[in-house]
């Protein structure tokens, strides 16, 4: 983690109280909290801030100017997108195009054999970026209006709870936020530290655990594990990217709640979704509406025949794909949610009269099954090292599926019971979330609503201080990204 946890504990709480000090000073409190997170990204290296300087001051430059200007609004625009995205590209591309670019030449027998540069990838380049460039583009759009004051831009940028991971955030619902007096009352300390609470539990119960037996499984050679190990370590590695992404974000939405800033909601149960398209609108939402706003709709989205739409969606999910990492592997995981959602489009027809032919409970449980089971299809290529090791864990995970013995193993039922242990809780979270969506809105409900999310922390907290921790200092899996 960028700090350690004892330290970060110190650096919030001094925040805190001096934020909570400066409560009828809006401009105080908006230097500290720009200080305070320009201090937070140094700690992990001070080297990498001038990174998130430049963005923040080109894209404050191009807000204003975008603003301001009439004939070369244009030119503004496209300063945004090269300084941003030539700065993505060369930290976090440039190694991987060059050493694509190497074993095709050497392929064909020509030489190739300049070293990789091992450029550093600056921790959380791609949500800032992001959020930085949205912003430009909403003010070219005329969407959002341009703020004069750099202070409130650069807390905008650098806000520290969701600097490094998200939620990506958009202008027009932080920076007014951040210029406000909100009082900070009871309920919002109570209601953050409960959501921070639950969010540590999924990070440092769930997902440490389960992805101590992930990493076991995925150095396995492929010739060499078992099919109840290929099943298992995918099962759990959705599990753990579940607990480990969403309790960041549970994280990052607490600390924000405690400083009275409200931010967007980044999951909403997507092992429940029906699918693939119901999955993206429950999954990383903020960078689902990012690549739809940003990408897929500028396209030309569905406006322009089935077969552009078809070619839209696939280049926005490759491009989604090559956006968490430079690996062949993301572009390949992004390119099998490309074709999901063309063929969700494409026999929607035919899904429909099936459909009708189900009962209405046969269906949505059907419709969760198989769409779980293609997550977990598109997480083996996001979690495995290479294309050839997920090539050759799914041949041993199909072949498994005709030998019965390899499941009558003990070592596959001690697997199984650690596995499903940390998994449960999983379906139980999204469950409950789902139950607690659709009540009335009456304040009976909003109480059970209440005392659920409490009763969730209470056991998170008994679950911090009895489960064992298996990687008590392990990154947040998004860090990398």
């Amino acid at each position: 983690m960028l700090f350690h946890s004892a330290t970060f504990a110190v650096f919030f709480a001094v925040t805190w109280a001096l934020y909570w000090a400066l409560r009828n000073h809006a401009r105080a409190r908006l230097i500290l909290l720009t200080l305070a997170s320009w201090g937070f990204y140094s700690a992990w290296d001070w080297r990498f801030t001038g990174l998130l300087l430049l963005s923040t001051g080109v894209d404050y430059l191009c807000g204003r100017q975008l603003a301001r200007s009439e004939g070369s609004r244009r030119r503004w625009l496209w300063l945004s997108l090269v300084v941003n995205l030539g700065v993505l590209a060369t930290f976090k591309y440039l190694d991987f195009f060059a050493a694509s670019t190497a074993a095709v030449l050497q392929s064909v027998g020509l030489e190739a054999d300049w070293v990789s540069l091992h450029i550093v990838l600056p921790v959380g380049i791609s949500f800032y970026t992001f959020q930085t460039l949205g912003y430009t583009i909403d003010v070219y759009r005329g969407r959002t209006q341009a703020t004069d004051d750099p202070w409130q831009f650069a807390a905008y940028v650098a806000f520290f709870p969701q600097l490094v991971a998200g939620p990506i955030e958009r202008a027009s619902s932080l920076l007014p936020q951040l210029v406000s007096t909100p009082r900070l009352g009871a309920a919002d300390q109570l209601e953050g530290a409960r959501r921070f609470v639950v969010g540590l539990w999924k990070k440092m119960i769930i997902a440490d655990n389960l992805g101590a037996y992930v990493d076991w499984v995925f150095v396995i050679p492929a010739d060499q594990v078992a099919p109840h190990q290929v099943w298992l370590g995918v099962l759990a590695f959705a599990g753990q990217i579940w607990a480990d992404f969403s309790g960041y974000t549970d994280m990052a939405l607490g600390v924000a709640r405690m400083l009275g800033i409200r931010l967007a909601e980044n999951f909403d149960a997507p092992y429940l979704a029906r699918g693939p398209r119901d999955f993206w609108r429950r999954w990383h939402i903020s960078l689902s509406t990012w690549l739809r706003d940003y990408l897929y709709i500028p396209l030309g989205g569905n406006r322009r025949g089935p077969v552009r739409t078809q070619i839209n969606l696939a280049v926005t999910m490759v491009l989604g794909g090559l956006w968490h990492g430079a690996a062949w592997t993301f572009v390949a995981w992004g390119a099998f949610h490309g074709l999901w959602l063309a063929l969700e489009r494409g026999v929607s027809r035919l899904r429909g009269a099936a459909e009708r032919e189900a009962t209405g409970l046969v269906r949505a449980s059907l419709g969760v099954a198989l769409t779980f089971v293609a997550v977990c299809v598109g997480w083996l290529l996001f979690r495995a090292p290479s294309l050839g090791v997920a090539w050759g864990f799914a041949g041993v995970a199909v072949q498994g599926l005709g030998q019965a013995a390899s499941w009558r193993d003990p070592a596959a039922w001690v697997d199984g019971l650690y596995v499903l242990h940390f998994f449960a809780p999983v379906v139980i979270v999204q469950i409950m979330r789902r139950a607690m969506r659709a009540d009335d809105g009456s304040a009976t409900s909003e109480r059970t609503r209440a005392y659920v999310g409490w009763v969730l922390a209470a056991y998170a907290l008994l679950a911090l201080f009895t489960e064992p921790h298996a990687r008590p200092d392990a990154p947040f899996i998004y860090f990398q990204f």
